[in-house]
């Protein structure tokens, strides 16, 4: 690649942000294509069934595999991923209320209307008794910033953190899309059977849209932080479901939309 800064043009090579297609089959058939950074795609697979409501625990999951999706030359591309769901279980009918393909940047794309979206969640979040110190919450950026190993060296993927309300990170996910991230996150407690994740807090690194607040709510998490904005439907459903958002969360500030007592500030 060609560097320019000021005057001063060099070539070097460069490292770039890995994003591939990963397809999600049940039983089968298709359900859903997102792009993603590959790695811990088991972890996304079982965080993306949870956070959309298709199973709420590992035991609705029968098995998971790779299939064989190969490249021109024959090799296994691990680009597609075939779940059984245990027995009883019901798979969506997406014919009905939406599409399931979605894309790096906007996880919800295609569905029908925002009642479509608006899953409700199984777990009681505003029930939640969980306090956060604030200096607790103001650390968690550089925290975030210092375990994302991919970030560092290529500048080009979104990170979800979940922290418990002491500060110590539990998991951490990169991904170029911030849904998947979340979803990765997710779906790694779900499969050590910890949800929901009651007094935790998921720290991402961009800003809050509406369905990373669904996907918090979907995992019994009571605290949703970004460096970034919130949206309004972010807060309105997190001022719904009960979950603190804390949004602008950088240096020695942020802004809290919701369940503020939450957050416990200095004397």
């Amino acid at each position: 690649m060609l560097r320019i800064r000021g005057p001063v043009r060099t070539t070097r090579p460069d490292t770039v942000a890995a994003e591939e297609p990963l397809e999600i089959r049940l039983n089968g058939s298709p359900l859903a294509v997102t792009m993603r950074t590959p790695g811990a795609d088991f972890d996304l697979v079982h965080g993306f069934l949870a956070t959309e409501g298709v199973i709420a625990d590992i035991e609705d999951v029968a098995g998971l595999r790779y299939c064989n999706s190969v490249d021109d030359e024959g090799r296994n591309t691990y680009n597609v991923v075939d779940v059984d769901l245990a027995p009883g279980v019901e798979p969506p009918d997406t014919a009905l209320d939406r599409n399931f393909l979605t894309s790096s940047s906007c996880g919800v794309c295609g569905k029908a209307s925002i009642d479509a979206i608006r899953t409700r969640t199984r777990h009681d979040v505003a029930a939640d008794a969980t306090r956060l110190e604030l200096a607790t919450l103001l650390a968690l950026p550089d925290r975030l910033r210092a375990a994302q190993e991919v970030f560092t060296k290529t500048g080009g993927l979104h990170a979800a953190g979940l922290f418990t309300a002491d500060g110590e990170l539990v998991a951490l996910r990169e991904d170029v899309g911030r849904h998947n991230a979340v979803d990765k996150v997710i779906g790694d407690a779900l499969r050590a059977g910890r949800l929901p994740l009651t007094g935790h807090v998921l720290m991402v690194s961009g800003r809050a849209s509406f369905e990373l607040t669904q996907k918090a709510a979907m995992a019994g998490i009571p605290v949703l932080a970004a460096v970034s904005a919130p949206s309004s439907l972010a807060v309105e459903l997190s001022a719904d479901v009960g979950i603190t958002l804390v949004g602008f969360l950088r240096g020695d500030g942020c802004n809290v939309y919701s369940r503020q007592e939450r957050i416990v500030l200095d004397d």
